[in-house]
């Protein structure tokens, strides 16, 4: 059985015995889910919304491959230059060659999952590019030296005190206050001198529209406005599943979106870029790029049950409602995408053999499927890649790394016990009379009472009490 390359067991218990960083959570996944439940008073309504962003979704997915390239034709007539990347080395180094020919030498970034998912922060700087978050909870996480523990809020596992500790720390002439008003306006001079010096604007993509060739960026803070427009050259950044067909599919997804995400009616700002500047205007980039990104895209696309995966609109809804995630935080799970979400996409892109674990780090309460907006089945795919990770030879990359041959053993035993009534009368007799004298290290037992109590077998079987009560064999 292959292990996983990293460890969300030990990084969980490592989480569930920090008090501050669980108290974080916990206090705001409540006020999430608190002010979304009261962005949806209308039960008819969010049902009627949800319906019609799941069916967008849902048609996008059906037309893929003749959306993109619709969306490539229509990029390329408005300005846009579109390149492909199947994975996420290509893609950096798509990155790095426009960086290099217009000598760039600072970039800043608006939020973007899919470079998380590049790791092109760590790629800019290693070629000595310095490159600035400007997305406030991404500057934080950035100035701290870790990865984001939400998607939509990068930093929530932090507080105020400790915030203001790290910009003393980090910026300087910081006064250490626990304000803050101050702290997102140091922020926000710090930021403003890179904006205007910045060589090249990075950017995330929520929708890019095939019909128009428009790419649509939502965000509260107005970092990515200015990240698209004042550098003179913008990049933005996309997984290839995130084309819509026309312009009326739009609001849809972004009224769900903050609604879900934040319990915001509506973002602060919705910019909708269709091309570098024009002759006679007076600002924005004289070049747009847009880089669509596979990386194992296609592969989960090309099996309809895991295509549902590639709905997802990145709201966090399913983080902020998940009894796991709020537990542990976003950090455990060492991945881009965190979360139900993050428990389904990551182990697709990077194999059952190295994330193998996510699947299964899952109660299957269904909180996640019941406020997911588009409706991603994600307990199903969840039951789907646990099948997967013990199954040699199946669709997913990295399938069969966890199948074991004692536990098919057992499961083996199972089965013929259950399929001759004889043979349960005596196994479950046995069990009753010696199954307690079982030791905790047995195999596969040892899983399971390395956190928990061993289970014990009743002294007497379900039919001997109903025998005794009168009730006959069936």
């Amino acid at each position: 059985m292959a292990s996983d390359s990293t460890d969300f067991a030990a990084a969980s218990r490592a989480a569930l015995a920090d008090p501050q960083l669980r108290g974080n959570f916990r206090r705001a996944m409540d006020g999430l889910m608190g002010k979304r439940a009261a962005q949806f008073p209308d039960a008819g309504e969010w049902h009627g919304v949800r319906g019609l962003a799941a069916s967008v979704r849902l048609r996008a997915l059906s037309k893929l491959p003749e959306l993109l390239e619709k969306l490539e034709e229509n990029c390329t007539r408005n300005g846009i230059t579109v390149h492909w990347a199947a994975t996420t080395d290509e893609a950096n180094a798509i990155a790095l060659d426009i960086l290099h020919r217009v000598d760039a030498k600072l970039v800043v970034k608006g939020k973007s999952m899919v470079t998380e998912e590049m790791h092109l922060n760590a790629v800019l700087e290693k070629d000595g590019i310095e490159v600035l978050e400007s997305d406030l909870g991404e500057y934080i996480v950035q100035l701290d030296g870790t990865m984001p523990s939400h998607i939509i809020m990068p930093a929530i596992h932090l507080n105020t005190k400790q915030i203001a500790h790290l910009f003393k720390r980090r910026i300087k002439d910081a006064e250490s206050r626990e304000d803050a008003a101050y702290l997102t306006d140091l922020a926000r001079r710090v930021l403003r001198a890179k904006f205007q010096a910045a060589d090249v604007g990075m950017s995330g993509v929520n929708a890019a529209v095939a019909e128009t060739g428009t790419l649509c960026l939502i965000e509260n803070e107005g970092n990515g406005r200015m990240c698209t427009t004042v550098p003179p050259v913008h990049i933005a950044f996309m997984g290839l599943e995130k084309v819509v067909e026309k312009l009326e599919d739009v609001p849809p997804v972004i009224s769900l979106l903050p609604r879900s995400a934040t319990g915001q009616p509506i973002t602060t700002y919705v910019n909708m870029i269709s091309g570098p500047r024009r002759p006679g205007e007076k600002d924005g980039p004289r070049e747009v790029h847009l880089v669509i990104l596979d990386n194992g895209r296609s592969s989960i696309y090309a099996d309809p049950e895991l295509r549902d995966t590639l709905r997802c609109i990145r709201c966090g809804a399913c983080m902020n409602h998940c009894p796991v995630y709020t537990k542990v935080g976003g950090h455990a799970y060492e991945a881009p995408y965190p979360g139900p979400i993050g428990k389904i996409l990551v182990p697709q892109i990077e194999g059952l053999d190295k994330r193998g674990a996510l699947p299964h780090a899952c109660t299957m309460c269904n909180a996640c499927v019941e406020i997911c907006p588009v409706k991603i089945p994600i307990v199903e795919i969840m039951g789907r890649l646990r099948v997967e990770a013990v199954r040699p030879g199946g669709a997913v990359k990295g399938g069969g790394a966890k199948a074991s041959r004692t536990e098919a053993m057992v499961w083996s035993g199972w089965a013929a016990m259950n399929a001759s009534p004889a043979a349960y009368r005596v196994a479950t007799l046995a069990m009753s009379r010696v199954g307690n004298a079982a030791p905790s290290s047995l195999p596969l037992l040892k899983d399971w009472t390395n956190v928990r109590t061993k289970p014990r077998f009743a002294a007497r079987t379900l039919h001997d009490l109903a025998r005794a009560k009168g009730i006959p064999d069936a």
